[in-house]
């Protein structure tokens, strides 16, 4: 449920409420907004005949909240979530964030060199996996650590802020040393171990939706996190397997519009990975620009034949400077800017 505050609620009223709150068993979640606050109210509700809300000092109503996704849904949260990155970057905002660089990091000096070329284009966080889920077992699976550091020492060289994918629990410290933005990728979306982990974090989580999951299960999941006290949190839209198989995924454009009418929390989109074609990259990055997403996610490799991974999908540089410069007019068309 949601305890709709008055304007005028002072914060010793607040700290009353949410102390009783806890008292009956019960987790509040304050959250401020620019008229009022309110405080979200996660457990079981049956309690709460017995201690009515509406009647404590600085509450305006309290209000139920329908869906099972309490804390992702628009109800919790009128105002769109703004997920603070580094020192000055807001996902959410007016601008939209682009992330970009290798699926994979491979080498030291070929990281930094993406690094700096997306960067000139306009990027303002390099994107790069040093631990990689692949099908294959034989399959290269990243650096680990040793990639980290390499991921480190690019964003020293530009000043980039990273996103880098977690993928087992016992990684947990070495990804949060190093990543700005640590990544749920879409095998893991429903590891509800791992969320909960990340969901301890204070860092900004960026959760790719499952390849055959419903944009539900993606906010029950987007729950666990927010659950654990981590609003710090980012949706991925990066394609569903569908009957087609001319793409690698198909992109579920409708889910930037979906997300944006049932919850607060902002939404990136894959390109990328859903389309697994680098000439279809453009087009589908200009499509969820225009369709509202808050930011992309898109892959860059200078020599695509060679990359360890996912190189039938990754632009050139070049081609990713030419792409930044289409989807600032699209930004400009739509009222955002890039």
């Amino acid at each position: 449920m949601i305890i709709v505050l008055r304007p005028d609620a002072t914060k010793k009223q607040i700290e009353h409420i949410v102390k009783k709150v806890k008292k009956l068993g019960l987790k509040p979640w304050v959250s401020k907004g620019k008229e009022r606050s309110i405080i979200g109210v996660i457990g079981e509700e049956d309690v709460l005949s017995i201690q009515p809300l509406e009647v404590f000092p600085g509450v305006e109503k309290v209000m139920p909240v329908l869906s099972p996704y309490k804390l992702a849904a628009l109800d919790f949260k009128k105002e769109g979530t703004q997920v603070k990155i580094g020192s000055g970057l807001e996902v959410g905002a007016e601008q939209i964030i682009v992330m970009a660089g290798p699926c994979s990091v491979e080498k030291e000096k070929l990281l930094i060199e993406i690094a700096k070329k997306v960067k000139s284009a306009g990027a303002t966080v390099l994107r790069g996996g040093a631990f990689k889920p692949r099908t294959s077992p034989y399959n290269f699976q990243g650096l680990g650590e040793k990639g980290l550091k390499f991921l480190a020492q690019a964003k020293k060289e530009t000043g980039l802020l990273i996103v880098t994918e977690l993928m087992d629990t016992r990684d947990m410290a070495s990804v949060e040393k190093y990543a700005d933005i640590i990544q749920v990728g879409a095998r893991n979306m429903q590891n509800f171990n791992l969320l909960k982990v990340v969901g301890r974090s204070r860092k900004p989580v960026l959760l790719k939706r499952g390849m055959a999951s419903t944009i539900k299960e993606l906010l029950m999941s987007a729950e666990y996190i927010l659950s654990e006290g981590n609003f710090n949190l980012m949706l991925c839209e990066r394609g569903i397997r569908t009957f087609e198989d001319y793409t690698r995924f198909t992109l579920d454009i409708n889910a930037i519009a979906v997300v944006k009418s049932l919850s607060h929390l902002p939404i990136i989109v894959d390109p990328s990975h859903a389309t697994g074609k680098w000439g279809l990259v453009s087009s589908a990055s200009k499509a969820a620009v225009a369709a509202g997403c808050d930011g992309l996610l898109i892959e860059v490799h200078p020599n695509p034949e060679e990359a360890l991974s996912d190189g039938a999908q990754s632009l050139l540089p070049e081609n990713f400077a030419d792409l930044m410069k289409d989807l600032r007019k699209v930004a400009q068309a739509v009222g955002r800017k890039i």
